[in-house]
């Protein structure tokens, strides 16, 4: 093949993206030079964080330039090799999605292993996604045994893995939002939720104090908003709240108001606390050997949204915007 396919940033959104924010590029594929390799790119993935470096903002990680080609987690194959460890037919993880052809630096991959778990399982339950799931609950929210836990956007990548481990370490109750009545099903039939709630059938404050009328110990918040607001409101004495994302904020034009009962966090003295994957990579180890055997084993299951094709990879992007995916969102490449 001698065409390569990219996705890049035509224009920085207002509001909510359109397909106009972004370009497709057709180019010769790259060669590797001297300590590189070339990437066949087989999956990408997409993910909330994106949003965010679309804007021309100073944050944690630098924003997408205009003109240039988007980033993002994607596994491939190996098809030229200037590395001394690494073969064509080997299959790396990088960063270097939003495009069918990548040349990679040293150090900038690592190779994961086809025949352990499917290559798409790198960049979910076994990869950032994972992780943030695993770090955010254990150190983020110090969650413990007896913990009642609210998990919103609980059917996505990361909320369907903090409910699950929840469960499997001692959680005295796992509720969990989302945003139609067969993600909410599959919360409760297919993940093991003690109960799950469709946040469009009514106000969020009312369905989780019917779910949890004891009260929650664990807030782990993937939305933000009317959400944040209904986790305080009901958080016990004492109780953790661990921000992972608001995807209900992304898109907005304006300022969004913080949580007007946020004076709560006196008399209860909760903790809320910003979860970045980034401080938790040393937990990684850890992470995969005692996850992979309970993926492996079926006692934690997950689910994947696949789009199929490069040009339609702003597809799946806007789709995940719109909660249009169960579990991972990902692109399939290639075969």
């Amino acid at each position: 093949m001698t065409t390569a396919t990219e996705i890049r940033l035509a224009s920085r959104p207002e509001g909510v993206p359109t397909h106009d924010n972004f370009a497709i590029v057709d180019t010769e594929v790259p060669t590797a030079g001297d300590g590189q390799i070339l990437v066949r790119n087989l999956i990408m993935s997409v993910d909330p964080a994106m949003r965010g470096r679309m804007r021309d903002v100073k944050s944690y990680a630098p924003p997408f330039e205009v003109g240039e080609v988007m980033s993002g987690g994607a596994v491939g194959e190996v098809v030229e090799s200037h590395v001394d460890d690494v073969k064509p037919g080997d299959h790396v993880l990088h960063q270097a999605g939003w495009r069918t052809h990548a040349v990679l630096d040293a150090g900038r991959y690592v190779k994961v292993d086809a025949g352990a778990a499917p290559l798409s399982a790198y960049l979910g339950v076994l990869g950032m996604p994972g992780l943030t799931a695993y770090a955010g609950l254990l150190e983020s929210a110090e969650f413990k045994a007896g913990d009642t836990v609210f998990v919103s956007g609980a059917a996505g990548a990361v909320g369907s893995l903090v409910g699950q481990l929840a469960k499997l370490k001692g959680a005295k109750r796992v509720i969990g939002s989302a945003g139609s009545a067969d993600k909410v099903r599959h919360l409760v039939d297919d993940l093991g939720f003690d109960a799950a709630f469709n946040y469009k059938d009514g106000p969020v404050a009312e369905q989780l104090h019917k779910a949890a009328p004891e009260g929650i110990d664990v807030y782990f918040d993937n939305v933000g908003g009317e959400h944040l607001e209904a986790a305080i409101d009901a958080i016990n004495l004492h109780g953790r709240i661990a921000v992972c994302g608001m995807i209900s904020q992304y898109n907005a034009t304006e300022p969004t108001p913080a949580p007007r009962n946020l004076s709560q966090i006196i008399a209860k003295r909760f903790t809320m606390r910003g979860l970045l994957v980034l401080d938790h990579w040393g937990l990684q180890p850890q992470f995969v050997s005692e996850v992979a055997p309970l993926v492996k084993s079926g006692k934690i299951k997950y689910s994947e949204t696949f789009v199929d094709g490069i040009r339609n990879a702003p597809d799946a992007f806007l789709g995940l915007l719109s909660g249009a995916n169960t579990g991972k969102m990902l692109v399939r490449i290639a075969d």
